[in-house]
């Protein structure tokens, strides 16, 4: 198939997590024989900490204005089998009238934010990313979230069909690896800061440090606010680039993930960390929500963290190296990139009949 996509950001992962995501979908899906087509707005910010030029057997194509654009992308349309447009998407609202004119294959919108997303609706706000009339014109809806996640997408913004595709993890880009002194700590975070999340940031990782000053802490990622007051031993770095993250995950004894309040909240939404994590074989820690024991065994391949005395009790624990053994076992089982293009080409590997919901949670 020819599927042409229009995201956020591929070449960079400066702070966007739907690149870690892409990269390794799509190089599933070239391997299965299929050639992916990428527009992405070619915003300062990305360039400047532009961390990939190109995926052999995928075209990238950067654009600064969606007019300049336009005519390439009627062009690739033409032929395409799939189009696929992704929340975030700056020109999402461009993207999907063009592809309604043009193309005549499946039309695709891949929710990588369905939390935020449902959120943003509750509160009466506009989704920037969302057509007025809502995704009624989208033959499939793709959705990183699952359980009522899926229908809430039927109904409030009209989908005709829903399925969930979780992220995954290419085993060739994460795989155990030689620890790294840089990224050295007992409990280590990875992850762009969110107002939502620092709650749970601030009990999980901050108050651990504060009852522990011997033990190390390490949190990266960007945006966090200047000044931001941490103990004397947690350290914050602005960005770990994507080629260390095996490197990062294997420094730490143990790896904390949070998930952002409304995601947390509507649940089955595993993040991509997670699963990279996993398979370079790297004990996790994470924040509870619904769904979490889809994906790992609580208390077998993943531990759960509610208060900081449960950070401190997993830092007592001697059977780290089994519990993320297992989890590595798990993931590269069930959650590989290439598990989610298979999933993938199911799921568009015909019309989908208007009101069928294809998968559950």
């Amino acid at each position: 198939m020819k599927i042409v996509i229009f995201g956020l950001s591929l070449t960079s992962a400066w702070g966007n997590g739907h690149a870690t995501l892409w990269r390794a979908l799509l190089r599933a899906l070239i391997q299965r024989g299929h050639s992916p087509v990428f527009y992405e707005r070619d915003f300062p910010f990305y360039a400047q900490n532009r961390d990939l030029e190109e995926i052999p057997g995928a075209r990238i194509v950067l654009y600064e204005t969606w007019e300049e654009v336009r005519s390439q992308v009627t062009k690739d349309l033409r032929d395409a089998d799939v189009s696929v447009v992704t929340s975030y998407c700056p020109d999402s609202l461009s993207a999907t009238e063009t592809l309604l004119d043009h193309h005549p294959g499946l039309h695709v919108f891949y929710d990588l934010d369905t939390p935020v997303t449902l959120d943003a609706l509750y509160k009466g706000q506009r989704v920037p990313y969302i057509p007025a009339n809502g995704l009624a014109d989208f033959d499939l809806v793709l959705s990183y979230t699952g359980g009522q996640a899926l229908t809430e997408l039927q109904t409030k913004l009209g989908a005709k069909s829903v399925a969930p595709l979780y992220g995954s993890v290419d085993p060739d880009a994460h795989a155990p690896a030689e620890p790294d002194c840089r990224y050295a700590a007992d409990v280590s975070y990875l992850g762009t800061y969110a107002e939502d999340r620092q709650p749970k940031l601030e009990e999980l990782l901050v108050k651990p440090a504060r009852q522990q000053p011997a033990q190390s802490f390490l949190i990266a990622g960007a945006q966090y606010p200047a000044g931001i007051s941490l103990p004397a031993n947690v350290r914050l770095l602005p960005h770990v680039p994507p080629p260390d993250h095996p490197a990062f995950y294997n420094s730490a004894r143990l790896n904390l993930n949070i998930t952002r309040a409304a995601m947390a909240r509507m649940g089955y939404c595993p993040s991509g960390r997670l699963f990279e994590a996993a398979a370079c074989g790297a004990p996790l820690l994470s924040d509870d929500w619904p769904g979490l024991d889809t994906f790992f065994e609580p208390d077998r391949e993943i531990l759960i963290a509610r208060t900081a005395e449960d950070v401190a009790e997993a830092l007592r624990r001697d059977d780290l190296r089994t519990i993320a053994n297992a989890a590595r076992q798990r993931t590269l089982e069930q959650h590989t990139a290439q598990h989610r293009a298979k999933q993938f080409e199911s799921l568009v590997g015909g019309r989908v009949p208007a009101g069928a919901q294809l998968c559950g949670a």
